[in-house]
């Protein structure tokens, strides 16, 4: 064999012994190539499903249904109880009771049901239910300012009477926005402009009619009882601390003095005194904070018994329905709306929606009716107006009654006080568990003031909390 052969005979060894280096090289995923002794790549995972796509599982109730196997109390027995209230002297000569089973709406018991009688505060009850059927629960009013020339502000009322006078606190509804808020935002809006004084005026049109209902004793303003109802105010127009504090005769100007200083605070300064300029609000917003939830409000009625903030949202009712924001179309409003649930008001009359004024009939039968609305699972958001009502013992103007009795925890429901008349409308677990819904109401009770009919009407209540009554 020639040197030629052979350097050819041993360069292509060396190229198969290369190629076959390679070749195992590949097989092992050495070095790049289509040869692999992996075993073969899986199929994908489908793509993930996004987890709102997923169908959601029913929420957990937080109270499961009353058991309708408990018995019922005895009639015979709850109106031996009824009985002897209707003649207890504490309450004097005109009485109305009803007792109604929730479950069943069977009457247990009566006296004087259909009668019409004073209802005092009870009948914010009504206005609760109107308002959280005709209004959506989580809207909230907005005060605002707007730019009205070149050189003017308003601030524009939008039916919040429960501004802090400093900042907001968004854990509270008394105070949910701040005026102090309102002028910083207020503040940084001008400073984009350039601005740094301004006049201040006050927009608080979206109320009609008197501030004052002429079916309020004229001394309630002054007592603390209730303030002028106007778009806005600061603390309920109080004067000063306290829960029957004397309330300003003007609480839209009041409430514009302090956001004046608020906005001298915060860099602007105001020229001269706030003025009323109905119809101002129509300019360029600069600036706005909003209250509480509606809900949350009427919780607040319900459990202080507020008597303005009342009277605010049933107008709220009234803008919804059309009518005039004022007392008398408040009144109407809550009527009405109550009636399109179902609830006969033939011969309901209200003087205003607070139960402040006087003039205001119902009937044991109507609250009670009412009352039983609001636990009706068939009515879901009528529920935030039974559990808004006081708790016996607990909470709200319950909260110093029923301290040493059985009952206490077990009662919810809403007060009434005025003089002379002494009200209470709620439910009642009986000693087996089974809910009732009552109504009393006496509207001649002695002279000496609210202890004694109280003591009479928790005395009745207490004795249904521990009735077995079979």
């Amino acid at each position: 064999m020639t040197t030629a052969a052979r350097v050819a005979g041993v360069g292509t060894l060396v190229v198969v012994l290369a190629a076959g280096g390679y070749a195992t090289a590949d097989a092992y995923d050495v070095v790049p190539g289509i040869v692999t002794l992996a075993p073969p790549v899986a199929d994908p995972l489908p793509f993930p499903t996004a987890p709102g796509a997923v169908a959601p599982t029913a929420v957990p109730r937080a109270l499961g249904d009353l058991d309708a196997q408990v018995p019922l109390p005895a009639a015979g027995q709850v109106q031996a109880l009824v009985d002897a209230l209707a003649v207890d002297p504490r309450l004097g000569p005109s009485v109305g009771v009803t007792v109604v089973d929730q479950l069943t709406g069977e009457v247990l018991a009566a006296h004087a049901a259909d009668a019409g009688l004073v209802p005092a505060s009870t009948a914010k009850v009504l206005t609760g239910v109107a308002a959280l059927t005709a209004l959506d629960p989580d809207a909230t009013l907005a005060t605002r300012v707007v730019r009205v020339d070149e050189g003017t502000i308003a601030i524009v009322g939008g039916g919040d009477m429960m501004l802090a006078a400093g900042a907001g606190d968004p854990g509270s509804t008394l105070g949910r926005a701040g005026l102090a808020d309102l002028a910083a935002r207020t503040a940084a809006a001008l400073a984009l402009q350039g601005v740094t004084s301004v006049r201040l005026v006050v927009d608080d049109s979206l109320f009609t009619g008197p501030a004052v209902s002429p079916a309020w004793h004229p001394a309630n303003v002054g007592e603390g009882f209730v303030a002028p109802v106007t778009a806005l105010a600061v603390d309920v127009g109080r004067l000063r601390e306290g829960e029957y504090a004397p309330r300003s005769a003007d609480p839209s100007i009041q409430a514009a003095k302090i956001f004046a200083k608020r906005l001298a605070e915060a860099g602007v300064s105001v020229q001269g005194d706030p003025a009323r300029v109905p119809s101002a609000g129509d300019g360029a917003e600069l600036a706005r904070v909003e209250s509480a939830p509606v809900v949350d409000v009427v919780h607040y009625f319900l459990e202080t018994s507020d008597n303005s903030i009342t009277e605010v949202v049933s107008r709220l009712v009234a803008l919804d329905a059309g009518l005039p924001p004022s007392f008398e179309g408040g009144t109407q409003a809550v009527l009405r709306q109550v009636a399109t649930l179902g609830v006969d008001v033939t011969g309901a009359r209200l003087a205003d929606a607070s139960g402040l004024g006087a003039g205001s009939s119902l009937s044991p039968a109507l609250l009670a009716e009412i009352v039983r609305l609001t636990t009706d699972p068939a009515h879901p958001v009528l529920r935030d107006v039974a559990v808004g009502m006081p708790v016996a013992g607990l909470t709200g103007t319950l909260s110093d009654r029923y301290t040493k009795s059985d009952a206490r925890g077990l009662v919810r429901a809403k007060t009434g006080s005025l003089p002379r008349v002494t009200s209470l409308a709620g439910t009642v677990l009986d000693a087996q568990r089974r809910q009732l819904v009552f109504a009393v109401m006496a509207d001649q009770t002695p002279e000496g003031g609210q202890w004694a009919p109280r003591q009479a009407i928790d005395g009745f209540v207490a004795a249904l909390a521990a009735c077995g009554c079979r």
